[in-house]
């Protein structure tokens, strides 16, 4: 881990899938970071993240008044409590704080106070915490304004082996060069179980 004085710059290009997870898993440990990344990154906002991550007492901001990279963490943990984020910009912001939420110092209730969009990008995450062994409460509709509980109690454990699901979205540019084609294609890691929304494409097709 970084010296108490050392700052860790942290460049993440354009992954804003990178971004936005990692800023949470930051918090929950100790040091001084800074997320940024090319220009396009300071465009992509991660202000309703910072929300978040700062009702669970973590000290990270947006060093700009733009709500988007860089980022700035001064880490010492999460704490327990209640956070409320709008779920109408990105799934992933709610996906970031309950991966985080097991290793936090007491409950953690995430409530939307809006809309979630991508709702079946977010059961993604429960059921991957859930291999993981951590059980994830969810009350209230996923299409609307839903709210998340995580336990103290609950904690990550090894399963020992896992497979990476491949992205349904990827996989569907070979799905419709295969039927435009008229030839075939199999997709291996990406079966008809997965809750990525976009595995509705081979249906279509």
């Amino acid at each position: 881990s970084p010296k108490p004085e050392e700052v860790v710059e942290l460049f993440l290009g354009n992954a804003g899938t990178a971004m936005r997870p990692l800023a949470a898993a930051l918090c929950m440990g100790q040091g001084k970071f800074v997320l940024d990344g090319v220009p396009r990154m300071r465009e992509r906002p991660i202000a309703d993240l910072m929300d978040g991550l700062q009702q669970l007492g973590a000290d990270a901001k947006c060093m700009e008044d733009t709500g988007c990279p860089p980022v700035t963490i001064n880490s010492n943990g999460l704490k327990g409590g209640t956070a409320s984020i709008s779920g109408k910009m990105s799934s992933q912001f709610l996906s970031s704080l309950l991966m985080a939420s097991p290793v936090v110092d007491g409950d953690v209730r995430i409530s939307i106070k809006d809309e979630l969009i991508s709702a079946p990008y977010v059961a993604l995450t429960i059921g991957l915490m859930k291999k993981f062994g951590v059980t994830v409460e969810i009350e209230g509709d996923m299409d609307k304004t839903p709210s998340f509980k995580i336990a103290e109690s609950e904690n990550y454990k090894s399963p020992g082996s896992i497979l990476v699901e491949g992205d349904a979205s990827s996989a569907s540019y070979f799905i419709a060069g295969a039927a435009i084609t008229g030839g075939t294609v199999t997709v291996r890691g990406c079966g008809s179980e997965s809750v990525q929304g976009d595995i509705a494409f081979a249906n279509v097709m």
